[in-house]
């Protein structure tokens, strides 16, 4: 378990204001904590000062305040531990020194950069890359601060160089001054030292001066010997004053040259804030855009929505139309399920009458019996024929009126004829109109292929399954159609049959005539006229009959003609109605079509700003990478131009504690800086949560919103669907209703020709009674 130690250094080690913790990671054992330092610690003595240095630090994100206090306090503490070593250490060591800071600092700045690198990598993960650069490169509020501290504490600096400049500028005037007021002095006073000794008296006065001139020999040496020393003095203090003028001649040209290179890197890092300011003008404007496409995004959303409702409507209106048209169709087969049971009863009545037929067909064989046997009369009878002769008028008038009624029934026969022909050019219509309503079929089923075309880019399997019921509807259709073209066939040949029968019966019937006539030539028997008389109310009764069905057969014509009618208004009405519930499906199916295609366009639209935004991430994240390390370069250049200006300039002690107590304030300012940077990062934190979990639920509601419309999608479709279907079942009950339809009209036809064939049987014994005679 690593475990961190400290390592205390004294006082004597640094400066006597200055105390030195180091604080390294170990294994549990004694380390060389030479070899692992983490975080060395500078405490400031009475002023509570913390001031940090790291070496190898990767700190996690609970780390904020020991990356602030580097951030801060990375070139402060390389100043002041430079200025201790100046004040220590002679010049000779001090480029070494100087040396080494630099090589501190730049390791500090390069361990700082990538740990910031790590630490807006690590938010911006954390944040789902958020669009904005870090704040203390792009907020100018947050960074103005240190950089006009910074600004400051140069300005300060360039004016002590000019306050020392002034200051040494008036010491060298002064000590030229002293210079020439002692050259002055000195020139003086050994003139006035050369007047007094040339004019002292040579001869009298020797003896009695001696002793004075011994005592003024002595002060003048004394005063010789004391100017000298003053001299040497004097040179001394010129030469270390000489000395100390080169040396700040050469401390002011290396701050000039280093003024003009920080001027020169501040103009450049003012550049560089402009260009970060315009590149976050533009980062917001591209934000804004987004926004604006986002809107625009709802705003075709809650289109969608609209027109989703509306079709919801017209779907409601479609249903209702539906339910109306069913009840109709109900209503129609009530009235088939009605005209059934009248068929049946017809078909109940063409039983009797065929019975009926039946019935008058024996009657004909026992006729035909007759006749065999009034052929053997005839011979007999021929005998006979004079009294038949004597009623030959009153027979001829009678055969008259017999004829007379013959061609009224022949008329009622043509009519009947006339009515079946009729019967057959409805039953053709009838076909043409299934012919008709076949080609709509196929126009519908091609307008349902084109549909379902449309329909398969969004559902392969339901066009499928369309195809697959409207292939069998059709092939239903043709078996129908083949079928009844086979029934029509065989009326045909039926009613070409009943054709041969009806010649037949003709021929038969001339046959009759024929032999009638040679009875009535050769003449008959009284005892005959009975049974002629018999024959006769026969042929009245078959009349009637006859009559009766051709009122009954009228009935039911007319009544198939309305129920035709009825039937075909009807089948218009269904077919209007299919259409139109066939115009709303392709409206809705083209609106479908529509809105997946504006989704297509919508997706597209999206997958291109997100690629747009991930372009914008990744350059503003290499833009801030650049700038981070040109920043952290002009950091060091200027922290190491810092460090040569304060090694060179506080040398004196009261210098160094105004320094300290500018750094102190400098410091309980920067933590008040960090203090409100720490909130306003929270507060920025905050904002961006809360702007990322609205954005979240926008895209969840989207995202329901897009389910919401597939759903209903999906529910058109099976609507759809079940459309079609609905609409087979209807074909198919048109197709079972034509059905019958046909087959009352065979059935009505056969009833004719029945009808007529019966007609026509008891007209045979009605002409063959009076060869019976």
């Amino acid at each position: 378990m690593s475990v961190l130690r400290r390592k205390d250094f004294s006082s004597a080690q640094l400066n006597r204001h200055w105390l030195l913790f180091v604080y390294f990671k170990t294994d549990g054992g004694n380390a060389d904590w030479s070899k692992h330092p983490i975080i060395v610690v500078l405490y400031k003595k009475n002023t509570h000062i913390v001031l940090v240095k790291y070496n190898k630090v990767t700190f996690s994100t609970s780390d904020l305040a020991i990356q602030t206090l580097v951030y801060l306090a990375k070139f402060s503490c390389d100043c002041l531990a430079a200025v201790a070593s100046c004040k220590r250490f002679p010049e000779n060591t001090m480029e070494a020194e100087i040396e080494f800071l630099r090589d501190q600092v730049h390791r500090l700045n390069s361990a700082l950069s990538r740990y910031q690198l790590g630490v807006t990598s690590s938010q911006l993960d954390e944040a789902q890359q958020a669009e904005s650069p870090p704040p203390w490169l792009s907020d100018r509020g947050i960074m103005a601060p240190l950089i006009a501290e910074y600004d400051r504490h140069m300005d300060e600096m360039t004016e002590k160089l000019q306050k020392y400049q002034e200051t040494m500028t008036d010491v060298r005037l002064k000590l030229e001054k002293v210079v020439e007021e002692n050259e002055r002095l000195h020139t003086e006073l050994r003139e006035s030292i050369e007047k007094q000794l040339h004019s002292l008296p040579v001869g009298s006065e020797a003896e009695g001066g001696a002793a004075e001139d011994t005592a003024i020999l002595r002060n003048l040496q004394e005063q010789v010997q004391l100017s000298e020393q003053e001299r040497k003095q004097a040179t001394e203090l010129w030469h270390t004053t000489a000395q100390e003028l080169d040396r700040l001649q050469q401390v002011y040209q290396r701050a000039l040259s280093d003024g003009q290179l920080h001027n020169a890197q501040r103009q450049q890092l003012k550049d560089q804030l402009v260009r970060f300011q315009q590149h976050s003008y533009k980062l917001q404007a591209a934000n804004q855009k987004l926004e604006s496409t986002n809107q625009q995004l709802l705003k075709t959303v809650t289109e969608q929505s609209t027109e989703m409702e509306e079709l919801h409507c017209q779907l409601r209106q479609a249903k209702a139309e539906l339910r109306t048209a069913t009840a109709r169709v109900d209503e129609m087969t009530k009235f088939l399920e009605n005209l059934q049971e009248q068929m049946k009863r017809k078909e109940e009545d063409m039983a009797e009458a065929q019975a009926r037929e039946d019935a008058a067909d024996r009657r004909l064989q026992q006729l035909q019996s007759s006749l065999s046997q009034l052929e053997t009369r005839l011979k007999a009878a021929s005998l006979e024929t004079e009294a038949v002769r004597r009623e030959q008028a009153v027979w001829e008038t009678k055969v008259g009126e017999l004829q007379a009624r013959c061609t009224a029934l022949e008329e009622e026969k043509f009519e009947a004829l006339s009515k079946v022909r009729e019967n057959v050019q409805v039953a053709e219509e009838a076909v043409l109109q299934k012919e008709q309503c076949l080609l709509r079929e196929k126009q519908k089923t091609e307008e349902l292929e084109k549909t379902t075309h449309a329909i398969k880019l969004l559902i392969q399997e339901a066009a499928v399954r369309t195809r697959k019921e409207v292939e069998n509807v059709r092939k239903q259709c043709n078996i129908q159609i083949h079928r009844m073209a086979e029934e029509l066939s065989a009326l045909q040949l039926e009613c070409a049959d009943k054709e041969a029968q009806i010649e037949r019966s003709q021929r038969e019937r001339k046959a009759v005539e024929e032999e009638l006539e040679k009875v009535y030539k050769e003449g008959r028997a009284e005892p005959e006229f009975k049974k002629i008389e018999a024959l006769h109310q026969r042929c009245l009764n078959a009349e009637r009959l006859k009559d009766d069905a051709s009122l009954t057969l009228q009935s039911t014509q007319s009544k198939l003609k309305k129920m035709e009618m009825d039937y075909g208004e009807e089948v218009s009405r269904c077919q209007e109605e299919v259409r139109r519930l066939q115009d709303l499906l392709a409206a809705a199916r083209s609106d479908c079509v529509g809105v997946s295609d504006e989704r297509l366009q919508l997706q597209q639209e999206n997958t291109r700003l997100r690629k747009e935004m991930d372009d914008l991430r990744k350059a503003s994240m290499q833009i801030q990478r650049n700038a981070k390390q040109k920043v952290s370069e002009m950091e060091q250049a200027c922290s190491l131009k810092e460090q040569g200006l304060d090694a060179r300039v506080k040398e004196l002690e009261e210098r160094s504690r105004s320094s300290s107590a500018d750094l102190t304030r400098l410091l309980a300012a920067q933590q008040k800086s960090t203090q409100r940077w720490k909130e306003e990062a929270k507060n920025l934190a905050r904002a961006f949560e809360t702007k990322i979990t609205a954005l979240k639920a926008e895209l969840k509601r989207q995202k329901e919103r897009s389910l919401e419309l597939e759903i209903q999608l999906q529910t058109d479709h099976n609507t759809i669907s079940e459309y079609e279907k609905q609409l087979a079942e209807y074909q198919e009950k048109t197709s079972r209703l034509q059905r019958r339809l046909t087959q009352a009209e065979q059935k009505a036809t056969t009833a004719s020709h029945q009808l007529n064939m019966f007609a026509s049987q008891r007209r045979k014994p009605a002409t063959v009674d009076p060869g019976t005679l």
